[in-house]
This record gives C-alpha cells, sequence and structure tokens, in this order.
C-alpha cells in the first residue's frame, strides 16, 4: 500500500466527502421522468439508460442530487468517476456507485474529478482495488485516500487556466472539423454534383406505394432503394472500380502457429486503416504465413478499404506507402489504370463518398461491405488536369487539417500536465 507519490496540503477524502443514501423506487423514478445509469466512461463521461428500462431494472437503487460525487467501484482506479453538477436532474444509482455529497467550503467537484482522473492518482486507488474476479475499489477505502485539497480560490485558478487551454484546443479541433467539411463542398463542386429530385407533383403521391425506376438504383433491396431515392448526378462520365483496377483481399495466418508472426513482411488490420497512408504496421508475418494462408503481398500504392471492423471502421480507406499484406477483413485496390483515374484522385474520391460507400453494407448484426459491391462501385472520372487540381488542393487542405488537431492534441496534454505539476511533488 505504500506509494512513493506526494503532494501539498493532503487530507483524506473522508474531509471533504460525505456518504449519501437515499433509497428512490421505480415509481418515483417514472414520476419524475428521472433515469438510471448505465455506467461513467474512462474519460468520466455519464450513460444513462432509456427511460424505458426502468421498470425491468433489477435491484436496490439510491438518488444522485446535484452537487455529488459519484464512482465506479471496479474503474473508479481507470478514471471512472462522475460530478453531477449543480442544478442538474437527478438520477438513480446502483449499490455499484457509491454517492457522496461535497463539502462546497473545501472543494469543488471539478476540480475533484480532475484530481482523480489523473495518472498519478489512478496508481494509488490501483493499489487499493481487493477481489478476485472483479476488483474494487471499496467505500471505506476510498474515503481514507489522501488527495491534494489546496484553497478554493487556487482549486478555481487551476480549473480556469486547464479550461482556458482547453477551450483553445477545442477551437483548433473546430477549425480542422469545418476545413474537412470544406473539402466535401469542394469535391462536390468540381464534379459538378446535383440530386435528382423527385418530380413536381409527384411528392406523396402515394402513401404506401412507390414506384422505382431501376437506372435510379445501383442495387435492388427496400433499404437500399429507400436511401437511394435522391439520385446524385455528375457532370463528368463514371466507371466501375472493377473496370480501372483489380480487386483483392487478404486473409489471417494460423494464430496457433506463433512463428508466422515472427517476419518483417507487414500485415495490415482494419483498425489501422485510417484515411491515412501506412508506412508501419504493428504486426508482421513471414513469407510462410503467406504460402500457408490467403494473405497477398499488395504493392506500394495500392489503395485499401475497410469492409468490415468495428464502429466508424467500415468504409474508410488507406494507401500502401509500402508493399505488404493484409486481413481479410481489407478489400485491396492495386494496378490501377494511372491513364483513367491517377492514384491519390481516386484515395481522395472514396474518402469523399465514405458515407455512401458504408450505406451499401449488408447483414443484421454487423453490415459488412463485399467484393462485389466495391468492384461495382462507381467513380466519377474528370480530366487528368480537374483530376490533379483536386488532388493539389485536398492533400493541402487535409495537411492543414492534420496540424491543427496534431496542435489541439498537444494542448491537451499540455493543460493536463501543468494542472498535475501544481498537485503532485
Amino acid at each position: 500500500m505504500q506509494n512513493q507519490i506526494s503532494f501539498h496540503n493532503s487530507v483524506k477524502l473522508k474531509e471533504v466527502l460525505t456518504p449519501s443514501v437515499e433509497p428512490i423506487s421505480k415509481e418515483e423514478i417514472l414520476s419524475n421522468n428521472w433515469q438510471i445509469i448505465s455506467k461513467i466512461n474512462f474519460t468520466g463521461k455519464l450513460y444513462l439508460r432509456d427511460k424505458s428500462e426502468t421498470n425491468t431494472f433489477k435491484g436496490n437503487l439510491n438518488k444522485v442530487d446535484p452537487d455529488s460525487l459519484i464512482y465506479s467501484k471496479i474503474n473508479v482506479r481507470h478514471g471512472c468517476i462522475y460530478y453531477h453538477p449543480i442544478n442538474a436532474i437527478p438520477f438513480a444509482v446502483s449499490s455499484e456507485y457509491p454517492v457522496y455529497k461535497i463539502d462546497s467550503s473545501k472543494a469543488l467537484g471539478d476540480y475533484l474529478v480532475m484530481v482523480i482522473q489523473s495518472n498519478d492518482f489512478k496508481s494509488i486507488l490501483n493499489k487499493k482495488a481487493t477481489g478476485i474476479s472483479k476488483a474494487r475499489v471499496k467505500p471505506t477505502e476510498f474515503l481514507e485516500t489522501e488527495m491534494p485539497i489546496p484553497s478554493l480560490s487556487i482549486q478555481k485558478e487551476l480549473l480556469r487556466r486547464y479550461n482556458d487551454n482547453i477551450y483553445q484546443a477545442q477551437e483548433l479541433e473546430q477549425k480542422a472539423i469545418q476545413i474537412e467539411e470544406g473539402i466535401k463542398h469542394y469535391t462536390k463542386d468540381l464534379l459538378g454534383a446535383t440530386t435528382k429530385q423527385t418530380p413536381k407533383g409527384q411528392e406523396g403521391k402515394y402513401k404506401y406505394w412507390n414506384l422505382v425506376h431501376f437506372i435510379d438504383v445501383s442495387e435492388w433491396g427496400v433499404d437500399i432503394i429507400l436511401k437511394k431515392q435522391k439520385k446524385e448526378i455528375f457532370k463528368y462520365p463514371m466507371v466501375k472500380i472493377k473496370d480501372i483496377c483489380l480487386l483483392g483481399s487478404g486473409g489471417t495466418p494460423s494464430r496457433s502457429c506463433p512463428q508466422y508472426y515472427k517476419g518483417n513482411i507487414p500485415w495490415i488490420k482494419t483498425g489501422e486503416v485510417l484515411n491515412e497512408e501506412i508506412f508501419e504496421t504493428e504486426e508482421h508475418i513471414t513469407e510462410d504465413a503467406i504460402a500457408n494462408s490467403s494473405a497477398k503481398l499488395y504493392p506500394k500504392g495500392s489503395l485499401i478499404i475497410a469492409m468490415y471492423g468495428q464502429g466508424d471502421t467500415r468504409g474508410r480507406t488507406a494507401k500502401l506507402g509500402m508493399d505488404a499484406t493484409t486481413n481479410q477483413a481489407c478489400a485491396v485496390l492495386h494496378d490501377i489504370d494511372n491513364s483513367i483515374v491517377s492514384t491519390d484522385y481516386l484515395w481522395y474520391y472514396l474518402q469523399g463518398r465514405y458515407d455512401d460507400l458504408r450505406s451499401l453494407a449488408s447483414g443484421n448484426n454487423q453490415p459488412n461491405l463485399n467484393a462485389g459491391k466495391i468492384n461495382n462501385y462507381d467513380v466519377v472520372v474528370p480530366p487528368m488536369d480537374v483530376q490533379n487540381e483536386m488532388v493539389v488542393h485536398i492533400k493541402e487542405q487535409k495537411a492543414l487539417a492534420k496540424q491543427l488537431k496534431q496542435k489541439a492534441k498537444e494542448m491537451r496534454e499540455n493543460a493536463l500536465k501543468e494542472f498535475e505539476k501544481e498537485i503532485f511533488e
């Protein structure tokens, strides 16, 4: 239990926090239109259950009033702590989330959360966790933990400086978002994209019956047709991906043979497909791994489309900055006919069609793209000088957005370092 961390103005948490146990019934929750906690994530963000889940919730519940602090017994050592601000709407928690009232004459809720989420303080709480399957930090141990509590004026000043830096970082991130949105508008304007509207007088003509022209949809199926009712028209001709390049996929060498993953051939997973050029990978495989699996080595300059993956992964693209292999969840566009399209133009075009590509996915639990849909995907092909103009402009804008994001990231990291430097010796 010994720790090597020390700080100024140290007091035990029990001197500023008072346990609050106020049982609340489901009837009271429903009558007040309140909600029940779902979780607190590692950054301290609160998630509430849908109100429809109140009746089916099992277990006793306690009320969380404004100006209260709660933490997850299991994950407080990972930063799962939340301050419910003054004037906020009450909600309910299970016994897995102890509730505390804050002595406002000694501490600010936002300050307490900042300190508890610091890496140094999380390491202290990690040593206090007990249990075998799911180690927990007991309320008694939590309250006995020492914390630096300077005067309220100092707490306010530390928070002000931190929030000022975060605000500046958010402004930079917002500028980056605006640049990325500008790229989308620029691309549409350059390619002369317009939307084919429903003929005048036809809107709402049939409530349950719609006529769909075959030429207006790229694929049959109710969901696809509903998404494609407004067809985009471009001023330049279109070709299918299969007409301008070859399409391949990859494979995963057997994990039962660890030697396969001790080579020097880059092996890409969809999580590494991030709309960037790839120069390094997390894992590398051997030539034997390629020979004994469906993995293939693709040349530098090939383009990758993630066919499936968690969250926003599906539909993302990347460009190979070196020869590499991929797993089976990646579609690889190679041997691109540069007499028709430049590789970078095709890459930026696909990035701009991210949402449209994702909409082609099918499947219930985890919708996927497939080789057939990608092969038959339409690509607008303007003259080469227009392609080059678009590539130069987008490359410059993407570099600027990336620079802003990196600066914002550094500002966030420095803001936290400065805050912790004032607290910990």
